[in-house]
């Protein structure tokens, strides 16, 4: 990352999403001084996947920015969520299975990912089960709280049971 691209990125990274026309501008000098550079790909990325919903653009600014740097660990999540909000499901599990071994990566946000693809496949005990994973992962109050409330929610969602008699005794 040279001092310039940093500069552009940083800016990029203060505007989104809240001026995307200002992000845009200095993400794309950014991409002008390093056009290989993981991060500023990655921003490319939640700006098409998080603002335009054009998700097969941000898939390409995504695997670009995967093949760049392998290691690095702020793309693999919005990547996943990209990869969700598309109904690409195989490719998501591959993208987690792979995160979850990287060094440094927080794996609760990862967890939290695999427990949504749980629960669009309709599968609600076992996204309830990473959730609870996700938990020994999760280091400060506030994500800690997001996955009691993603609990809290998948569990209104699963049917209920009852062994009443109808009509009444």
């Amino acid at each position: 990352m040279t001092l310039t691209k940093s500069k552009y990125y940083f800016e990029a990274l203060d505007y989104f999403p809240f001026n995307l026309s200002e992000c845009m501008d200095v993400l794309n000098y950014a991409l002008s001084y390093e056009p290989e550079d993981a991060d500023s790909l990655c921003l490319m990325g939640r700006v098409y996947s998080e603002e335009l919903k054009d998700y097969e653009t941000a898939k390409k600014y995504f695997n670009e920015a995967m093949q760049s740097n392998i290691g690095n660990i702020n793309t693999p999540k919005y990547y996943i969520e990209c990869l969700l909000n598309n109904e690409d499901y195989e490719e998501a599990e591959k993208l987690i299975d792979f995160a979850l071994k990287l060094k440094g990566i927080d794996k609760s946000e990862i967890l939290n990912c695999q427990s949504f693809l749980h629960e669009r496949n309709f599968e609600y005990k076992q996204a309830l089960g990473v959730l609870k994973e996700a938990k020994k992962f999760a280091y400060s109050r506030a994500a800690l709280e997001i996955l009691e409330d993603r609990e809290k929610m998948i569990e209104g969602k699963m049917p209920r049971y009852k062994d009443q008699k109808e009509g009444g005794d």
